[in-house]
C-alpha cells in the first residue's frame, strides 16, 4: 500500500508505538485515510456536533430495531463462530455503518484490564474501543467504495492484508457503500475473500444489494437492517429531546417519527431542525403546529374536516378548504397523500378494530369512520384518491388538477359498492319483457309449437340424452321451427346454412323418441332457433339494466363501465368491470 503503516510495523515492531499524531503526520494511505477525531481540537470550546453523529450507537444496546442481528453476532462471538466477511444491507440511516463500528470494536475490544477476548458488550474504556470510536484506530479501516471504486484501490487491499494488524487483534476493514465498486474490482478482490487471512476482517456495507455479484454474496455472511417502526423511533426522539434538555409534543414526535420513513438519521435530521425552530419560542418547545410548518404537512385536524367534506358531500367546503391549506403552504400533492394515509389508517381501524391515532379526538373520528363506510367504500376511495395523486403529480397546476381530483372522488363517494349495486339490480321490479327484432317474443318455441304439449327445447334434450350430440347442436343453431306435430317436424334455416341435414333431424329423431319421424325444411318463415333465443333475450336483458336508475347513475359517473355477464354464477358475485 505505499506508506502504509503495515510496512513501518515490520520495521519497528519492538520499537515503541507511534502516537495516532504522529503517524496521521507520517501519513496513512489515502484510501484508508481514517476519519478525522471529533473531539481533539485545541480550542476548550467544541464545535456543536449534529444529533446524527452525537448519539450515533457506540454499543449493541444502543442499537434500536436491530435486535435479531445482534443476537446471531452475540451467538456468533460466544461460540467463537465468527464469519470473515460481514455484509450489512438496508435503507439509509438505519444503521450499517454504526453497526460496522460496533463489530470492530466488538471484535478488538480487549477490556478495562486488557485480559478480556471478542465480546458483545465492548467495554468503551479500552485503547482499541475509544481508538475506533474516535475513528483513528491504525488497523481499523474505512474505505468509502463510491470514490475509490477501481482495480488499484482493491490492489492496495489485497497487499496490506498479508501483514499482521500492528496493535489490534484483528485488521478490519470496512468498506461503505461496496456495491459501487467496479466489476473488476469485484474480481480482484474474489480470492481474498474467499480465503483472508485468519486476521482479517471484511465489514461491507450497501443500500443496494441486489447490484452485488453473486459471487460476493456468497462468500458473506449477510445481515438485512430492518427499518425502524415508527413507534420505537418515536419514543428514541423522545429519549434524544430528554438528552438534550428539550421538550416535545407526543404529536411533533410522531410526525417526525413519520416523515424520517424508518431512517434514523434523517429522523435525527429533522429533529436538529425543530430544536431549531423551538429555540425561537419563549417556552423551547417541540409543537406540532412548528413541525407541521417545517415538513409543509397538513394540519391534522384540516385533514380530517376535508376527509369530513369529502364524504358528505360538501363541494365548497371542500375547494375553501383545498384553498385555505393551500394558502397555509400545503402543497396539493401532500393534501392528496395526507387524504390517502387517512384513508388508508380509516382502513386498518376497520380491520383490527383500534383506533391508531396520535390524539384521543382522532381516534374516535376513525373509528366512526370506520363504522359508517364499507370496505368497498374505503378501497373505492382509496383508488380514486390513487389516481388523483398520480395526475397531480404530473399535472402542469398541481392544484387544479387536486381540486378536480378530489371533487370527482365527492361525487362517486355516495356510489354503492358493485355488490350492493348488483343486489339491487336483483331485487329490482321487472318490466314487461320488450320485443325483439322481427315481432317474435322470446321462449316462442317453448310456448306455440304444438297443442300436443310437444314443445321444441324438450325434444331437443331428448336426442341430446340419445347422444345424438351433433344433431342436438344442429337442432339448437339453426333449426327455426315451421311446425311441430307428432312425427312431423317443418323448419327452415339462415341462408348461411346449406348443407343438408333432413336427414340426420330425421335418424336423431327416430332414435330418440322411438317412432319415425317425417322431416320438411322449407325456404324461410318460422320461429327463431334456440340459439337467436338466447341471444334475444340478452339483449333485452341489457336494454331492460341500462334503463334502471342505478345503472344509468353509475353510468353516467363512469362512462366506460360495461355489464359483462357470467353465465352459471351468483348475480351477487357478478363481476363490474371499468377501463382505465
Amino acid at each position: 500500500m505505499g506508506d502504509s503503516t503495515d510496512d513501518m510495523t515490520l520495521d519497528g515492531a519492538e520499537e515503541a508505538q507511534p502516537s495516532a499524531e504522529e503517524l496521521e503526520a507520517a501519513g496513512q494511505s489515502a484510501l484508508f485515510g481514517s476519519p478525522p477525531a471529533e473531539d481533539q481540537r485545541p480550542s476548550s470550546v467544541q464545535p456543536y456536533r449534529v444529533l446524527a453523529r452525537k448519539y450515533r450507537p457506540q454499543t449493541f444496546s444502543e442499537l434500536i430495531g436491530q435486535e435479531p442481528m445482534v443476537r446471531t453476532l452475540a451467538n456468533a462471538i460466544k461460540r467463537d463462530r465468527l464469519a470473515h466477511a460481514f455484509l450489512m444491507t438496508g435503507v439509509r440511516g438505519v444503521g450499517k455503518t454504526s453497526t460496522a463500528r460496533l463489530i470492530a470494536k466488538a471484535l478488538n475490544c480487549v477490556g478495562p484490564d486488557g485480559q478480556g477476548g471478542p465480546t458483545i458488550d465492548p467495554c468503551g474504556q479500552c485503547e482499541p474501543c475509544v481508538a475506533i470510536a474516535e475513528g483513528r484506530h491504525i488497523d481499523v479501516m474505512e474505505m468509502d467504495a463510491a470514490s475509490h471504486t477501481g482495480v488499484d484501490d482493491v490492489r492496495e487491499i489485497i497487499e496490506a492484508v498479508r501483514y499482521a494488524a500492528v496493535s489490534a487483534r484483528y485488521k478490519i476493514y470496512i468498506i461503505d457503500e461496496v456495491h459501487m465498486l467496479s466489476r473488476n474490482a469485484f474480481n480482484a478482490l474474489l480470492k481474498t475473500l474467499e480465503e483472508p487471512p485468519a486476521h482479517v476482517k471484511f465489514l461491507f456495507a450497501t443500500t443496494e444489494v441486489d447490484k452485488l455479484p453473486v459471487t460476493v454474496l456468497s462468500r458473506t455472511q449477510r445481515f438485512d437492517l430492518r427499518r425502524i417502526p415508527l413507534e420505537q423511533l418515536q419514543e428514541h426522539f423522545g429519549w434524544v429531546c430528554a438528552q438534550e434538555g428539550v421538550q416535545a409534543e407526543d404529536e411533533a414526535l410522531h410526525m417526525i417519527a413519520a416523515a424520517a420513513e424508518g431512517s434514523v438519521r434523517d429522523g435525527l435530521s429533522i429533529l436538529d431542525q425543530a430544536i431549531a425552530h423551538a429555540d425561537a419560542d419563549e417556552e423551547g418547545r417541540i409543537t406540532a403546529p412548528r413541525v407541521r410548518d417545517m415538513l409543509g404537512l397538513a394540519d391534522k385536524g384540516a385533514q380530517r374536516r376535508l376527509f369530513a367534506n369529502l364524504l358528505e358531500g360538501q363541494q365548497r367546503e371542500l375547494l375553501a378548504a383545498v384553498e385555505e391549506q393551500y394558502a397555509l403552504g400545503v402543497e396539493p400533492l401532500a393534501l392528496i397523500r395526507g387524504l390517502l394515509d387517512l384513508t388508508h389508517r380509516v382502513t386498518l381501524v376497520q380491520v383490527a378494530g383500534e383506533g391508531r391515532g396520535v390524539s384521543a379526538e382522532e381516534r374516535v373520528q376513525l373509528a366512526e369512520w370506520a363504522q359508517r363506510m364499507s370496505p368497498g367504500q374505503l378501497h373505492r376511495l382509496w383508488q380514486l384518491m390513487l389516481k388523483g395523486y398520480e395526475e397531480v403529480r404530473s399535472a402542469p397546476d398541481p392544484l387544479a388538477a387536486a381540486k378536480m381530483a378530489l371533487l370527482r372522488t365527492l361525487f362517486a363517494a355516495d356510489m354503492p359498492d358493485p355488490g350492493d349495486l348488483l343486489r339491487r339490480l336483483e331485487t329490482a321490479p321487472r318490466d314487461p319483457a320488450p320485443q325483439v327484432a322481427g315481432g317474435v317474443t322470446p321462449s316462442a318455441n317453448a310456448e306455440t309449437v304444438s297443442p300436443a304439449a310437444l314443445t321444441w327445447p324438450s325434444l331437443v334434450n331428448e336426442v341430446e340424452e340419445a347422444g345424438e350430440v351433433h344433431a342436438a347442436n344442429v337442432m339448437r343453431l339453426q333449426v327455426r321451427v315451421v311446425g311441430l306435430e307428432p312425427g312431423v317436424l317443418t323448419f327452415s334455416r339462415d341462408a348461411c346454412f346449406r348443407d343438408p341435414v333432413a336427414p340426420l333431424l330425421k335418424s336423431a329423431l327416430a332414435k330418440a323418441t322411438g317412432t319415425p319421424w317425417q322431416v320438411v325444411e322449407e325456404p324461410d318463415g318460422g320461429s327463431p332457433s334456440l340459439v337467436e333465443e338466447a341471444q334475444a333475450e340478452r339483449q333485452a336483458e341489457q336494454a331492460r339494466l341500462r334503463q334502471d336508475p342505478l345503472v344509468k347513475a353509475a353510468l353516467a359517473i363512469f362512462p366506460d363501465a360495461e355489464l359483462i355477464e357470467n353465465e352459471g354464477a351468483d348475480i351477487r358475485a357478478m363481476p363490474w368491470s371499468r377501463t382505465a
